[in-house]
């Protein structure tokens, strides 16, 4: 399976276009001391709920009326762990399939971890986890793509489970990101992300647009990609139009869900530029 990653280079320029939009926020704000515990300042990032209030400048506050707080050597220091889905469903596309896409953003945020001297790790989940061992350089990321490259898409989905296993692999504080089209049991999503709360949890969902508009009509047979069932059924426009707002609810349910456990979200489909998508979650 070919992965474009040429995409990469770009991502460098992103983040200085975004570290200066900020810069520009904190203008002529002093730059903080180290900050209790010895702690080495580093920069700066927007404050959301959840983070420690007790760093938030608030000269900057006092110039920009927004809020941000200083970012210090031990936070940067954590273990990126990136996972992304494995099952059936992911190999559905018409040019582009859900998990090319889903692994594109995966090494994106392997080479952004690269870049900043990050630790990361690498992981695929269907029914089961597969695993890379956490690393810095470039050979992980080599690793990954070479992973990525030989990945079989199979096998049917067991969220929940995956992410339990998973969950021993996490030592300290921990950003982990899951990719995935996220269409499972919401019940299943909320006890994942209550249990990895301690964590900061980033959660890309990635669907075909087809998923998103249902892009069929009349008479046609249906074939589930992981179970591989059949069924026969003819789409009017009236099914269409509830099945878009079953997608739809289905998704801001989950964005929900992903608020209430203080996780960062966002829904993708395969069409949208890889640059695009990432300028939204470097936001």
């Amino acid at each position: 399976m070919a992965i474009d990653i040429s995409f990469l280079k770009s991502l460098d320029r992103l983040q200085i276009i975004l570290k200066k939009k900020i810069h520009a926020d904190i203008q002529g704000a002093h730059e903080a001391s180290a900050f209790g515990q010895g702690l080495v300042f580093q920069d700066y990032k927007a404050y959301v709920p959840g983070d420690d209030f007790r760093h938030i400048d608030w000269a900057i506050f006092a110039r920009t009326d927004k809020f941000f707080i200083r970012r210090f050597e031990e936070e940067r220091n954590m273990v990126v762990h990136i996972l992304v889905d494995t099952s059936s469903s992911m190999d559905y596309g018409r040019k582009t399939t859900k998990f090319e896409y889903a692994a594109q953003v995966g090494l994106g945020f392997a080479y952004m971890a690269l870049r900043r001297n990050e630790k990361f790790t690498f992981a695929t989940f269907s029914d089961e986890v597969t695993r890379l061992r956490p690393r810095k350089g470039a050979n992980q990321l080599v690793n990954i793509l070479d992973t990525m490259s030989r990945q079989k898409v199979k096998g049917k989905s067991e969220f929940k489970g995956a992410m339990d296993g998973y969950k021993k692999d996490l030592h300290g504080r921990s950003l982990v990101i899951l990719i995935s089209d996220f269409l499972y049991d919401l019940e299943e999503v909320e006890t994942v992300l209550r249990t990895y709360r301690r964590n900061e949890v980033f959660v890309v969902q990635v669907l075909d647009p087809t998923e998103r508009d249902l892009a069929i009509m009349g008479d046609v047979i249906l074939q589930d990609s992981e179970t591989k069932e059949k069924m026969r059924t003819y789409v009017s426009r009236r099914l269409k139009s509830v099945y878009q707002d079953k997608i739809m609810d289905h998704i801001m349910r989950l964005k929900a869900l992903c608020h209430e456990n203080d996780a960062a979200f966002i829904s993708v489909t395969s069409d949208t530029p890889i640059f695009e998508t990432f300028y939204h979650v470097l936001q």
